[in-house]
Protein backbone atom coordinates (compact mmCIF):
# COMPACT_ATOMS: atom_id res chain seq x y z
CA UNK A 1 0.00 0.00 0.00
CA UNK A 2 1.69 3.55 -1.02
CA UNK A 3 0.91 6.88 0.39
CA UNK A 4 -1.31 6.02 3.39
CA UNK A 5 -0.66 5.82 7.37
CA UNK A 6 1.11 3.14 9.01
CA UNK A 7 -2.21 2.91 11.37
CA UNK A 8 -3.90 1.83 7.79
CA UNK A 9 -1.42 -0.27 7.15
CA UNK A 10 -1.90 -2.18 10.67
CA UNK A 11 -5.69 -3.03 9.68
CA UNK A 12 -5.06 -3.58 5.72
CA UNK A 13 -1.29 -5.17 5.59
CA UNK A 14 -1.23 -9.33 5.38
CA UNK A 15 -4.78 -9.85 4.29
CA UNK A 16 -6.54 -10.51 1.19
CA UNK A 17 -10.08 -11.75 1.98
CA UNK A 18 -11.09 -11.34 -1.91
CA UNK A 19 -8.93 -14.55 -2.20
CA UNK A 20 -10.10 -16.13 0.98
CA UNK A 21 -13.97 -16.45 0.19
CA UNK A 22 -14.42 -12.94 1.21
CA UNK A 23 -13.30 -13.58 4.84
CA UNK A 24 -11.75 -10.91 6.48
CA UNK A 25 -8.64 -12.62 8.87
CA UNK A 26 -6.87 -15.03 7.14
CA UNK A 27 -7.46 -18.45 8.29
CA UNK A 28 -4.93 -20.59 10.29
CA UNK A 29 -3.18 -23.29 8.74
CA UNK A 30 -1.98 -26.45 10.93
CA UNK A 31 0.40 -27.60 8.57
CA UNK A 32 3.31 -30.26 8.05
CA UNK A 33 3.21 -31.78 5.00
CA UNK A 34 2.22 -30.12 1.87
CA UNK A 35 1.29 -31.83 -0.88
CA UNK A 36 2.59 -31.52 -4.62
CA UNK A 37 0.27 -32.58 -7.95
CA UNK A 38 3.00 -33.36 -10.12
CA UNK A 39 7.23 -34.01 -10.24
CA UNK A 40 7.45 -30.84 -11.73
CA UNK A 41 5.45 -29.01 -9.34
CA UNK A 42 7.18 -30.92 -6.28
CA UNK A 43 10.64 -29.47 -8.14
CA UNK A 44 9.93 -26.22 -8.89
CA UNK A 45 8.90 -26.04 -5.03
CA UNK A 46 12.24 -27.04 -4.28
CA UNK A 47 13.68 -24.80 -6.39
CA UNK A 48 11.54 -21.79 -4.10
CA UNK A 49 11.37 -23.42 -0.90
CA UNK A 50 12.18 -20.74 0.87
CA UNK A 51 9.03 -18.19 -0.13
CA UNK A 52 6.73 -20.63 -0.89
CA UNK A 53 4.51 -23.06 0.76
CA UNK A 54 6.49 -26.17 0.59
CA UNK A 55 7.05 -27.64 4.14
CA UNK A 56 4.89 -26.60 7.40
CA UNK A 57 7.72 -25.04 9.07
CA UNK A 58 8.99 -23.47 5.68
CA UNK A 59 5.66 -21.44 6.02
CA UNK A 60 2.27 -21.47 5.48
CA UNK A 61 -0.49 -18.82 4.43
CA UNK A 62 -1.02 -17.92 7.53
CA UNK A 63 2.52 -17.34 8.23
CA UNK A 64 3.02 -15.18 4.87
CA UNK A 65 0.10 -13.05 6.38
CA UNK A 66 1.90 -11.89 9.21
CA UNK A 67 5.21 -11.65 7.83
CA UNK A 68 4.07 -9.35 5.15
CA UNK A 69 2.03 -7.46 7.60
CA UNK A 70 5.45 -6.85 9.94
CA UNK A 71 7.18 -6.05 6.55
CA UNK A 72 5.11 -3.19 5.25
CA UNK A 73 4.55 -2.31 8.72
CA UNK A 74 8.46 -1.54 9.18
CA UNK A 75 9.46 -0.29 5.76
CA UNK A 76 11.67 -3.07 5.10
CA UNK A 77 11.49 -6.13 2.29
CA UNK A 78 10.54 -8.66 3.76
CA UNK A 79 10.37 -10.54 7.33
CA UNK A 80 11.31 -14.10 9.14
CA UNK A 81 8.81 -15.32 11.90
CA UNK A 82 10.06 -16.96 14.84
CA UNK A 83 8.55 -19.10 17.91
CA UNK A 84 9.81 -16.06 20.60
CA UNK A 85 11.55 -12.67 20.34
CA UNK A 86 14.80 -14.50 21.64
CA UNK A 87 14.83 -16.77 18.95
CA UNK A 88 14.63 -14.04 16.43
CA UNK A 89 17.78 -12.36 18.26
CA UNK A 90 19.61 -15.80 18.11
CA UNK A 91 18.74 -16.64 14.15
CA UNK A 92 19.79 -12.80 13.38
CA UNK A 93 23.41 -13.18 14.94
CA UNK A 94 23.99 -16.29 13.41
CA UNK A 95 22.80 -15.32 10.21
CA UNK A 96 25.81 -12.91 10.08
CA UNK A 97 28.52 -14.37 12.24
CA UNK A 98 31.03 -17.59 12.10
CA UNK A 99 34.29 -18.52 13.79
CA UNK A 100 37.12 -15.98 13.78
CA UNK A 101 34.56 -12.99 13.80
CA UNK A 102 34.07 -9.83 16.09
CA UNK A 103 30.75 -8.42 17.27
CA UNK A 104 30.23 -5.51 19.40
CA UNK A 105 26.96 -5.32 21.59
CA UNK A 106 25.88 -2.77 22.89
CA UNK A 107 26.27 -3.12 27.34
CA UNK A 108 22.47 -2.11 27.43
CA UNK A 109 20.94 -5.48 25.85
CA UNK A 110 18.51 -7.21 27.05
CA UNK A 111 19.89 -10.12 28.96
CA UNK A 112 19.06 -13.12 27.01
CA UNK A 113 20.87 -11.48 24.18
CA UNK A 114 23.86 -11.23 26.81
CA UNK A 115 23.32 -14.69 27.81
CA UNK A 116 23.51 -16.05 24.08
CA UNK A 117 25.90 -14.52 22.98
CA UNK A 118 28.05 -15.68 26.02
CA UNK A 119 26.67 -19.49 25.81
CA UNK A 120 26.72 -19.74 21.82
CA UNK A 121 28.40 -17.58 20.10
CA UNK A 122 31.67 -17.35 22.30
CA UNK A 123 32.28 -21.44 22.25
CA UNK A 124 32.10 -21.12 18.19
CA UNK A 125 34.64 -18.76 17.93
CA UNK A 126 32.99 -15.38 17.69
CA UNK A 127 34.45 -13.07 19.64
CA UNK A 128 31.84 -10.91 21.52
CA UNK A 129 32.75 -7.13 23.20
CA UNK A 130 30.12 -5.00 24.70
CA UNK A 131 30.17 -0.79 24.30
CA UNK A 132 28.86 2.04 25.81
CA UNK A 133 25.56 2.53 24.73
CA UNK A 134 26.06 6.16 24.37
CA UNK A 135 29.21 5.91 21.99
CA UNK A 136 27.75 6.98 18.97
CA UNK A 137 30.31 7.65 16.43
CA UNK A 138 32.96 6.48 18.66
CA UNK A 139 32.37 3.17 17.88
CA UNK A 140 35.00 3.45 15.16
CA UNK A 141 37.22 2.97 17.36
CA UNK A 142 36.23 -0.31 18.23
CA UNK A 143 35.16 -1.60 14.79
CA UNK A 144 38.00 -3.99 13.42
CA UNK A 145 38.26 -5.81 9.76
CA UNK A 146 36.64 -8.87 11.05
CA UNK A 147 33.97 -6.90 12.87
CA UNK A 148 30.47 -8.57 11.30
CA UNK A 149 27.95 -7.17 13.69
CA UNK A 150 26.99 -4.29 15.07
CA UNK A 151 24.10 -5.40 17.42
CA UNK A 152 21.83 -2.08 18.98
CA UNK A 153 19.28 -1.65 21.43
CA UNK A 154 17.79 1.42 22.07
CA UNK A 155 16.95 2.62 24.62
CA UNK A 156 18.27 0.07 26.21
CA UNK A 157 16.89 -3.00 28.41
CA UNK A 158 16.27 -1.96 32.16
CA UNK A 159 17.65 1.62 32.19
CA UNK A 160 16.43 3.22 29.17
CA UNK A 161 20.14 4.54 26.91
CA UNK A 162 18.83 6.20 24.03
CA UNK A 163 21.57 5.21 21.34
CA UNK A 164 22.77 7.45 18.33
CA UNK A 165 21.83 4.86 15.65
CA UNK A 166 22.50 6.87 12.31
CA UNK A 167 25.82 7.79 13.75
CA UNK A 168 26.48 3.92 14.81
CA UNK A 169 25.32 2.59 11.45
CA UNK A 170 26.92 4.76 9.76
CA UNK A 171 30.43 4.28 11.35
CA UNK A 172 29.82 0.73 11.04
CA UNK A 173 28.41 0.38 7.80
CA UNK A 174 31.80 2.44 6.61
CA UNK A 175 33.51 -0.57 8.34
CA UNK A 176 31.01 -3.73 6.57
CA UNK A 177 29.48 -4.46 9.67
CA UNK A 178 25.63 -5.24 9.52
CA UNK A 179 24.03 -3.63 11.50
CA UNK A 180 21.10 -5.21 13.66
CA UNK A 181 18.41 -3.20 16.57
CA UNK A 182 15.85 -4.90 18.94
CA UNK A 183 13.01 -2.47 18.30
CA UNK A 184 10.69 -4.19 20.23
CA UNK A 185 9.90 -1.15 22.69
CA UNK A 186 9.19 1.62 20.37
CA UNK A 187 7.50 -0.98 17.90
CA UNK A 188 7.92 0.61 14.37
CA UNK A 189 5.50 2.78 14.86
CA UNK A 190 7.47 5.14 17.28
CA UNK A 191 11.21 4.30 15.63
CA UNK A 192 11.98 3.10 12.24
CA UNK A 193 15.22 1.46 11.93
CA UNK A 194 15.64 1.65 7.88
CA UNK A 195 15.24 5.09 8.06
CA UNK A 196 18.40 5.39 10.06
CA UNK A 197 20.98 3.29 8.70
CA UNK A 198 20.02 -0.10 10.06
CA UNK A 199 19.36 -3.40 8.42
CA UNK A 200 18.35 -5.96 10.72
CA UNK A 201 15.25 -5.13 12.74
CA UNK A 202 14.22 -7.46 15.96
CA UNK A 203 11.10 -7.55 17.49
CA UNK A 204 10.01 -9.99 20.27
CA UNK A 205 6.28 -9.99 19.39
CA UNK A 206 5.33 -11.48 22.15
CA UNK A 207 5.35 -8.10 23.33
CA UNK A 208 3.42 -5.02 21.84
CA UNK A 209 2.71 -6.82 18.33
CA UNK A 210 0.78 -9.94 20.06
CA UNK A 211 -0.06 -7.09 22.93
CA UNK A 212 -2.46 -9.75 25.10
CA UNK A 213 0.16 -12.02 26.76
CA UNK A 214 -1.21 -15.37 25.69
CA UNK A 215 1.16 -16.29 22.85
CA UNK A 216 5.03 -16.17 22.19
CA UNK A 217 6.44 -14.70 18.95
CA UNK A 218 9.01 -13.17 17.74
CA UNK A 219 9.99 -11.44 13.91
CA UNK A 220 13.00 -10.25 12.26
CA UNK A 221 12.05 -7.70 9.42
CA UNK A 222 15.04 -7.23 6.56
CA UNK A 223 16.12 -4.23 4.36
CA UNK A 224 17.00 -5.86 1.34
CA UNK A 225 16.81 -9.55 -0.52
CA UNK A 226 20.14 -10.60 0.42
CA UNK A 227 20.00 -9.87 4.16
CA UNK A 228 16.34 -11.56 4.10
CA UNK A 229 17.74 -14.75 2.27
CA UNK A 230 20.77 -14.59 4.70
CA UNK A 231 18.34 -14.86 8.18
CA UNK A 232 15.57 -16.78 6.52
CA UNK A 233 18.45 -19.36 5.21
CA UNK A 234 19.45 -19.17 8.79
CA UNK A 235 15.86 -20.16 10.49
CA UNK A 236 15.46 -23.02 8.04
CA UNK A 237 19.00 -24.72 9.49
CA UNK A 238 17.38 -24.58 12.40
CA UNK A 239 14.25 -25.25 12.15
CA UNK A 240 12.46 -22.18 13.22
CA UNK A 241 9.34 -21.29 12.91
CA UNK A 242 5.96 -19.90 15.16
CA UNK A 243 3.53 -21.78 15.80
CA UNK A 244 0.13 -21.04 13.50
CA UNK A 245 -2.30 -20.35 16.24
CA UNK A 246 0.61 -17.60 17.75
CA UNK A 247 1.03 -16.07 14.18
CA UNK A 248 -2.52 -15.19 14.29
CA UNK A 249 -2.41 -14.19 17.32
CA UNK A 250 0.55 -11.83 16.50
CA UNK A 251 -1.85 -11.17 12.97
CA UNK A 252 -4.85 -10.11 15.11
CA UNK A 253 -2.78 -8.12 17.49
CA UNK A 254 -1.27 -5.69 14.91
CA UNK A 255 -4.56 -4.72 13.85
CA UNK A 256 -5.08 -2.18 17.47
CA UNK A 257 -1.48 -2.21 17.76
CA UNK A 258 -1.85 2.20 16.77
CA UNK A 259 -4.84 2.57 19.51
CA UNK A 260 -3.05 0.68 21.86
CA UNK A 261 0.07 2.20 22.06
CA UNK A 262 -1.21 5.33 22.21
CA UNK A 263 -2.78 4.71 25.32
CA UNK A 264 0.26 3.02 26.54
CA UNK A 265 2.24 6.04 25.76
CA UNK A 266 0.00 8.26 27.57
CA UNK A 267 -0.61 6.50 30.75
CA UNK A 268 3.03 5.54 31.43
CA UNK A 269 3.78 9.39 30.87
CA UNK A 270 1.14 9.94 33.14
CA UNK A 271 2.68 7.52 35.84
CA UNK A 272 6.68 8.54 34.92
CA UNK A 273 5.52 12.24 35.81
CA UNK A 274 3.54 11.84 38.80
CA UNK A 275 6.64 9.32 40.04
CA UNK A 276 8.75 12.46 39.50
CA UNK A 277 6.71 13.89 42.79
CA UNK A 278 7.64 11.34 45.02
CA UNK A 279 10.22 11.49 47.81
CA UNK A 280 10.57 8.12 47.17
CA UNK A 281 11.68 8.08 43.71
CA UNK A 282 15.66 9.08 42.97
CA UNK A 283 15.19 9.33 39.39
CA UNK A 284 12.94 8.59 36.51
CA UNK A 285 14.28 6.49 33.92
CA UNK A 286 11.87 7.62 30.85
CA UNK A 287 13.90 9.07 27.71
CA UNK A 288 9.99 10.83 26.57
CA UNK A 289 10.87 12.89 30.15
CA UNK A 290 12.92 16.05 29.47
CA UNK A 291 14.90 15.48 32.01
CA UNK A 292 16.08 12.04 30.88
CA UNK A 293 19.72 12.30 29.42
CA UNK A 294 18.83 11.03 26.21
CA UNK A 295 15.98 12.82 25.68
CA UNK A 296 17.36 15.13 22.99
CA UNK A 297 18.17 11.75 21.02
CA UNK A 298 15.14 10.35 21.45
CA UNK A 299 13.42 13.43 20.48
CA UNK A 300 14.88 13.36 17.04
CA UNK A 301 14.49 10.13 16.34
CA UNK A 302 11.37 8.53 17.37
CA UNK A 303 7.89 9.56 17.29
CA UNK A 304 6.41 8.21 20.29
CA UNK A 305 7.10 6.38 23.43
CA UNK A 306 5.68 3.14 24.83
CA UNK A 307 4.63 1.78 28.00
CA UNK A 308 7.74 0.72 29.69
CA UNK A 309 10.14 2.85 31.54
CA UNK A 310 12.03 1.95 35.06
CA UNK A 311 12.15 4.17 38.33
CA UNK A 312 15.41 4.39 40.94
CA UNK A 313 13.82 4.49 44.79
CA UNK A 314 15.85 4.46 48.07
CA UNK A 315 17.43 1.34 48.77
CA UNK A 316 14.90 -0.16 51.54
CA UNK A 317 14.94 -3.12 53.39
CA UNK A 318 13.69 -6.42 51.68
CA UNK A 319 10.77 -6.22 53.61
CA UNK A 320 9.65 -3.25 53.20
CA UNK A 321 10.08 -4.10 49.07
CA UNK A 322 7.92 -7.32 49.57
CA UNK A 323 5.37 -5.14 51.58
CA UNK A 324 5.25 -2.72 48.36
CA UNK A 325 5.07 -5.06 45.83
CA UNK A 326 3.05 -8.10 47.23
CA UNK A 327 0.39 -6.24 48.09
CA UNK A 328 -0.46 -4.81 44.49
CA UNK A 329 -3.52 -5.03 42.94
CA UNK A 330 -3.11 -3.94 39.22
CA UNK A 331 0.68 -3.89 38.58
CA UNK A 332 1.62 -7.96 38.52
CA UNK A 333 4.94 -9.30 39.14
CA UNK A 334 6.59 -10.92 36.13
CA UNK A 335 8.34 -11.10 33.11
CA UNK A 336 7.71 -9.63 29.74
CA UNK A 337 5.75 -6.40 28.88
CA UNK A 338 3.76 -5.14 26.24
CA UNK A 339 -0.16 -6.91 27.10
CA UNK A 340 -2.90 -5.03 28.37
CA UNK A 341 -1.88 -5.90 32.00
CA UNK A 342 0.79 -3.56 34.15
CA UNK A 343 3.23 -4.66 35.25
CA UNK A 344 5.96 -4.01 38.52
CA UNK A 345 9.21 -5.95 38.50
CA UNK A 346 12.77 -5.16 40.74
CA UNK A 347 15.81 -5.56 38.20
CA UNK A 348 19.41 -5.14 39.29
CA UNK A 349 21.37 -3.43 36.18
CA UNK A 350 24.45 -3.76 37.99
CA UNK A 351 24.63 -7.55 37.65
CA UNK A 352 23.90 -7.55 33.55
CA UNK A 353 26.97 -4.64 32.98
CA UNK A 354 30.43 -4.78 31.96
CA UNK A 355 31.89 -2.33 29.70
CA UNK A 356 29.97 0.09 31.69
CA UNK A 357 29.39 0.25 35.40
CA UNK A 358 25.83 1.01 36.75
CA UNK A 359 26.49 2.75 40.23
CA UNK A 360 23.25 3.84 41.51
CA UNK A 361 23.09 2.66 45.02
CA UNK A 362 19.29 2.72 44.83
CA UNK A 363 16.92 -0.43 44.24
CA UNK A 364 15.30 -0.26 40.25
CA UNK A 365 12.03 -1.04 39.36
CA UNK A 366 10.80 -1.41 35.79
CA UNK A 367 7.10 -0.95 35.16
CA UNK A 368 5.16 -1.54 32.10
CA UNK A 369 1.81 0.69 32.20
CA UNK A 370 -1.18 -1.12 30.85
CA UNK A 371 -4.26 -0.55 29.64
CA UNK A 372 -6.31 0.07 32.78
CA UNK A 373 -6.61 3.34 34.25
CA UNK A 374 -3.79 5.89 34.90
CA UNK A 375 -5.47 7.07 37.99
CA UNK A 376 -6.34 3.70 39.40
CA UNK A 377 -2.73 2.90 38.79
CA UNK A 378 -1.22 5.68 40.68
CA UNK A 379 -3.90 4.78 43.38
CA UNK A 380 -2.17 1.42 43.43
CA UNK A 381 1.79 2.79 43.43
CA UNK A 382 0.28 5.04 46.06
CA UNK A 383 -1.11 2.51 48.52
CA UNK A 384 2.31 0.19 47.83
CA UNK A 385 4.61 3.34 49.06
CA UNK A 386 2.56 3.69 52.11
CA UNK A 387 2.89 -0.04 52.86
CA UNK A 388 6.66 0.04 52.24
CA UNK A 389 6.74 3.33 54.66
CA UNK A 390 4.94 1.30 57.26
CA UNK A 391 7.26 -1.38 57.06
CA UNK A 392 10.64 0.67 57.86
Amino acid sequence: MKDVTQDTILVHAGRDPRNNHGIINPPVYHCSTVLFPTLDALEEGDRNMLSSVHYGRMGTPTTFAFEEAAAELEGGYKSVNTGSGLTAIAIALSAFTKAGDHVLITDSVYSPTRRFARETLAPYGVEVEYYDPCIGAGISALLRPNTSVVFLESPGSLTFEVQDVPAIAAAAKKAGATVMIDNTWATPLFFRPFDHGVDVSIHAATKYMVGHADAMLGVVTCRDEATWTAVKKAATRFGICGGPDDLYLGLRGLRTLAVRMRQHQESALALADWLATRPEVTRVLHPARPDFPGHALWKRDFTGSSGLFSIVIDQVPRKALAAMLDGMELFGMGYSWGGFESLILPTRPAAVRSATRWTDPGQVLRLHAGLESADDLIRDLDAGFRRMAAAL
